[in-house]
């Protein structure tokens, strides 16, 4: 089961491969339906660490003006292939506090388990702009680091809705919606875990088969006898708007450092 999670494909941001090995994760909010309701208001969308575009192209048709950042580099290819089919520029953004569009150039700005820097969110919204996002929370999966013996991926309680609403009201945002759950993820068996170990990099940082090879055959014996690996996710959702009323400036999309005309057809 190792060996085949290993070898499994892991390009992208699809986590198609653990249908039926393991569920859950959802919270009872649907981050789908109130995209699709941001985007049917939107001119100018972005969409910030798309991955390989899964999501962002199961929510067309897009806006004709659409960009997507995403910074790293393997998921750059897959997400260009996916999206630019659909008039989507994609951008890379290796510095993930930054987002390379000129100020206010954006009517929805969509972030869906990305870096939220709430600066700049504000910087590329227009006024009256909108935010929708949903973030993984610090103590996202915490059993899974404890039953390896394996350090906590982020000090508990260090990101969760109080210290990303307080980061978005600090960058001058009006939070309009907030909500916060730990729904339940459920692993069927080890190969389902090593896979995730894989795609969620930073759940365990260093985390090889080998390295935890005692603790995984440990997991995986109790897995055997219980039927199943509980963990808790931690999800929370966070709609803003950008208020003031300033003047529109450039609305010029991509910085010129990248490449991209904003305004071109598509």
């Amino acid at each position: 089961m190792v060996a085949d999670a290993m070898a499994a494909p892991a390009a992208g941001w699809d986590f198609g491969w653990l249908s039926g090995r393991a569920h859950g994760s959802d919270p009872s909010w649907s981050y789908p339906e109130l995209a699709r309701a941001h985007i049917a208001a939107a001119g100018r969308l972005l969409d910030v660490d798309t991955g390989g575009g899964e999501l962002l192209a199961s929510l067309r048709p897009l806006p004709r003006h659409t960009w997507a950042t995403e910074g790293w580099l393997p998921n750059i290819a897959v997400a260009r292939g996916r999206l630019e089919p659909l008039g989507v520029t994609v951008v890379p953004a290796p510095d993930r506090e930054t987002l390379p569009l000129e100020d206010q150039s954006v009517d929805v700005v969509l972030n869906r388990h990305g870096r939220l820097a709430a600066h700049e969110v504000r910087r590329v919204l227009r006024p009256g702009g909108r935010l929708l996002t949903q973030q993984v929370g610090s103590d996202d999966c915490a059993e899974l680091n404890e039953a390896l013996g394996a350090p906590p991926a982020h000090p508990a309680g260090s990101w969760n809705l109080n210290a990303a609403g307080a980061a978005l009201t600090r960058a001058g945002l009006k939070l309009t919606r907030e909500e916060e759950e730990h729904p339940v993820l459920t692993f069927h068996d080890i190969g389902a875990v090593v896979y995730h170990l894989r795609l969620v990099s930073w759940q365990i940082p260093g985390f090889s088969p080998e390295r935890y090879d005692s603790a995984l055959r440990r997991l995986h014996r109790r897995m055997c006898s219980e039927g199943r690996f509980d963990v808790r996710a931690h999800r929370f959702l966070i709609t803003a708007q950008r208020p003031d009323a300033g003047a529109l400036g450039n609305s010029g999309a991509v910085r010129r450092a990248a490449g991209h005309d904003g305004d071109h057809d598509r």
